[in-house]
């Protein structure tokens, strides 16, 4: 989806000659356009009913997969080297270069197991997560129809190879660069590779002038990226994956991606705390060199400080939140094809959707085939059976209710009497389609069937009783309130229209001017039930403060009807025709309080989706036809169902296994968790980290020596980091989860500045315990000591306060994990100095009346803490 919004906003619409800066359209493929068929089977190496097997498989041989370039899977060097360039491990690296070139071994020793640790967690848990990955994109296919072996199969994209025959109708992705054998209507979007949203009419002839015209105007070719959007077609395989004109762009692009609300997040949040580096590191620096005339220490220390302000373990927390999530996401039938989408997916608090499938069964029934009266008749599930039966596009849910419908002994009859002669494919524009067809006395019907409204507009004729009678705008009124009559019971209604057609030459096809004239017919009633989980799925989005929008190309009776059956309040209705005369203000406003949109077009959907982004929602969009994909790309999060059509599914980050509002319910949960986890880390580190660089900071102006060496300051970080690496284990507040959660850089900012400065209270008393009653003044590696196990112990526990807004230990316990990690540190801290270890970092042993002052200190902080915490969220929090 990266790559195809990227290309689609490439300057000068791409508009260029075969060769152009490495990006170009295969010299072959050109030369395929000029072929006359014969020679383009020989020159291909194929035929008509397709390649064997045994030809297949010589060819992914030569040509290998049929897949972009895309950014290759990393080597073991190579993601230690991604690892390692980090600016975070960079600064370290640096810190300990200087230390080990100032003869500071020891210092030297632990920034190298700061790294060390950093590298190595972040190594394992992305390669887990590439993995993890992997399986559940593995589980989601994207299939081309070929011909091989004689057999029309369904193959999977990266199995195709030149030469392959492919069927082409409505849905498809055109699978490589191709060029078209025959085609009937056949209408593509191009606009992934040209920009232009209009789609462009593809047929089996080209007309080229001159050999530099753009190779994407020649009618007869077909490129990669582009999708069938209505029509029916033929086409041979010419070049496949890296040798496609897109897969050459592609090449030249990889890599580019645009950023999601949580990078931008993630990069705010980055800012916040190198804005704290740039003034306080300067200020640390200047009071211990002016204070203590040792300027190489003071270097030493400030780099220390910078360290202690950096959440070192931020990219490691994050990549193992979010592949977390994708997994436990996988086991509640949700696959993740794009990790950050998941934090979206837990922001969303607009969800636009269709109704089928969703609230409804997707299921439909033919329930009633009705005559201009209202009364039932055969002759229209007749005319209904012959359109359905007889179109080789992309059979919709009627369709395939129509043909259920009717009985063996009818398909029998009409096997017997009719043979079909053309077809004029479904469009979203006309909102019909036709067959023409042709029976044993050699007279030809045209038969559509379609939206009411659009058989109405063509229809100058009616058959009542057997009879044609002209339209009279009286009777008219009549059968347009029956129609609503139907709508109004939940009803989906088609119209059926017909005409008899004088014979014509083979060679002349016929096309939408032939749908004129028209002799209405009747109606068809479908029924999709609602689904007996719909009530209770909106209720959960409800109380997770999910909004739910219909967006739906059916009329807007039906659309209430069964919103009103399922218990979804409807404020506003809106309907496509009014959107078309709203400027972007007015949608916005509009949008906002409107419930269902109705007989949309693909392009409404998405103007709807970006007029909620502009009011500053997080807009998801379900979708899972050929229309839907503008929005699902428009959308902050694109969700589609394994069944969909290929370009929904491409178009998605988000693939749900069961078309289920509950399965979403349970995916919109588990990004809110994932999201909450990464929170936490971010305040826990941030605020405690600041808050001893405050404490630094102060301590500077008036000790004798440096407040903590800098070993000691690293080593005192090490140790934080690796309390805190069993967060993404740790459970999420309920509270939480009830709304939609976002990057709010200002609170976070609030946070930091409140809740950091407290450990520094008790940091300074600390100060005046161990130079004035432990006599410290004298003894630098006693102050050390004191001050280092302090805040150890209050960095470690606090985090059990800040991780949840409830009462820590009481209300809300940690992960048995995190619980474990957390005890260690603060045994390890205690034990330090008493260790082996003890002198090479400058420790000496504690008084033991100094434990019972640190009991009481560290009583009174989560006290504090606790009641500050409680004060901010009520002031601050949402």
């Amino acid at each position: 989806m990266g790559l195809l919004a990227t290309i689609a906003s490439a300057p000068a619409r791409l508009r260029i000659p075969v060769r152009n800066a490495g990006i170009r359209v295969s010299r072959q493929l050109v030369e395929s356009a000029h072929a006359d068929f014969n020679s383009l089977y020989q020159q291909l190496n194929t035929r008509p009913n397709g390649l064997t097997s045994d030809e297949v498989e010589e060819r992914l041989e030569v040509y290998g997969k049929n897949v972009l370039a895309r950014e290759k899977r990393l080597t073991f060097f190579g993601r230690l080297w991604d690892n390692v360039k980090n600016p975070l491990v960079i600064l370290l690296v640096l810190l300990g270069v200087v230390s080990f070139a100032t003869g500071d071994i020891r210092a030297t020793v632990v920034i190298g197991l700061m790294v060390l640790l950093g590298i190595v967690l972040r190594f394992v848990q992305e390669t887990r997560a590439d993995h993890a990955a992997e399986r559940l994109q593995a589980m989601v296919s994207t299939t081309a129809t070929a011909i091989r072996d004689g057999v029309k199969q369904e193959i999977a994209l990266q199995e195709l190879v030149p030469g392959d025959i492919l069927h082409l109708s409505a849905g498809d992705m055109i699978p490589a660069d191709v060029r078209v054998l025959s085609s009937k209507d056949l209408f593509l979007n191009q606009a992934a590779l040209t920009g232009e949203s209009l789609p462009v009419e593809k047929t089996a002839g080209c007309s080229i002038t001159t050999q530099e015209e753009n190779p994407l105007e020649m009618a007869c070719l077909c490129f990669q990226g582009s999708n069938v959007e209505s029509g029916i077609g033929t086409a041979v395989v010419v070049t496949t994956g890296a040798g496609t004109y897109f897969g050459s762009l592609a090449s030249s692009i990889t890599g580019a991606r645009q950023q999601t609300s949580f990078d931008k997040g993630i990069n705010q949040f980055t800012w916040l705390m190198i804005s704290f580096m740039l003034v306080m590191v300067p200020l640390v620096f200047l009071f211990n060199g002016l204070s203590k005339g040792n300027w190489v220490e003071a270097f030493l220390f400030a780099l220390a400080v910078a360290v202690g302000l950096t959440p070192e373990m931020l990219p490691m927390i994050v990549t193992v939140n979010l592949s977390k999530g994708a997994m436990s996401m996988s086991k509640k039938k949700v696959i993740v094809k794009r990790l950050n989408a998941i934090q979206n997916f837990g922001a969303m608090d607009v969800l636009c959707t269709d109704k089928t499938g969703t609230i409804t069964q997707g299921k439909i029934v033919l329930e009633k085939h009705l005559d201009l009266s209202g009364n039932q008749n055969d002759e229209i599930l007749y005319l209904a059976y012959l359109n359905s039966y007889y179109q080789t596009g992309l059979k919709n849910l009627m369709d395939v209710a129509v043909l259920d419908h009717v009985n063996l002994e009818a398909r029998a009859l009409v096997d017997d009497r009719y043979h079909k002669v053309d077809e004029i494919p479904f469009d979203f524009r006309r909102k019909r389609m036709s067959v023409v067809v042709e029976d044993a006395d050699g007279e030809r019907l045209l038969i559509t069937k379609g939206a009411v409204e659009e058989l109405f507009n063509i229809s100058t004729q009616v058959e009542v009783h057997g009879e044609v009678l002209p339209r009279i705008s009286e009777y008219d009124l009549k059968r347009k309130a029956l129609v609503d009559h139907l709508n109004g019971q939940g009803f989906r209604v088609v119209a059926v229209a017909y005409k008899r057609l004088p014979a014509r030459a083979e060679n002349i096809p016929y096309c939408v001017a032939d749908e004129s004239d028209m002799i209405l017919k009747g109606f068809l009633a479908f029924l999709d039930p609602p689904k007996d989980s719909a009530p209770e799925a909106l209720s959960k989005l409800s109380r997770y403060h999910v909004d739910v929008k219909i967006l739906t190309g059916d009329n807007d009776l039906v659309t209430t009807t069964i919103c009103q059956q399922v218990g979804l309040p409807i404020e506003n209705v809106l309907l496509g025709p009014a959107i078309e005369e709203m400027d972007e203000a007015e949608l916005a406003k509009r949008a906002e309080k409107t419930t269902v949109f109705a007989k949309l077009s693909p392009a409404h959907k998405e103007r709807i989706i970006r007029a909620l982004q502009k009011n500053g929602h997080v807009v998801g969009f379900m979708g899972d036809g050929i229309n839907d994909a503008p929005a699902l790309k428009a959308a902050d999060v694109g969700i589609s169902v394994d069944t969909a059509v290929d370009i929904a599914k491409e178009s998605s980050d988000i693939i749900l296994l069961e078309n289920s509002l509950l399965v979403l319910e349970e995916g919109v949960i588990e990004g809110r968790k994932v999201f909450g986890n990464i929170i936490k880390y971010i305040k826990m580190a941030a605020s405690s980290n600041f808050g001893n660089m405050f404490s630094v900071l102060g301590a500077s102006i008036f000790l004798p020596f440096v407040p903590m060496l800098p070993i000691q300051v690293l080593t005192n970080n090490l140790l934080y980091d690796f309390s805190q690496t069993g967060i993404p284990t740790d459970e999420v507040d309920a509270e939480w989860l009830e709304k939609p959660r976002k990057w709010v850089i200002g609170e976070l900012r609030r946070f930091i500045l409140l809740i950091g400065p407290i450990s520094s209270i008790f940091d300074y008393l600390t100060f005046f315990l161990m130079l004035y009653v432990f006599n410290a003044w004298n003894n630098p590696a006693l102050f050390h000591t004191g001050w280092f196990i302090e805040s150890l112990f209050t960095q470690t526990l606090i985090i059990h306060v800040i991780r949840t807004n409830k009462i820590p230990f009481v209300q809300s316990r940690a992960s048995k994990a995190l619980t474990i990690t957390s005890l260690i540190i603060v045994a390890v801290g205690a034990v330090l100095p008493i260790s082996p270890l003890a002198e090479m970092l400058g420790f000496v042993p504690l008084p033991i009346t100094y434990w019972l002052f640190l009991a009481a200190m560290l009583t009174c902080y989560i006290l504090l803490t606790q009641v500050v915490k409680v004060w901010f969220v009520r002031r601050f929090a949402e």
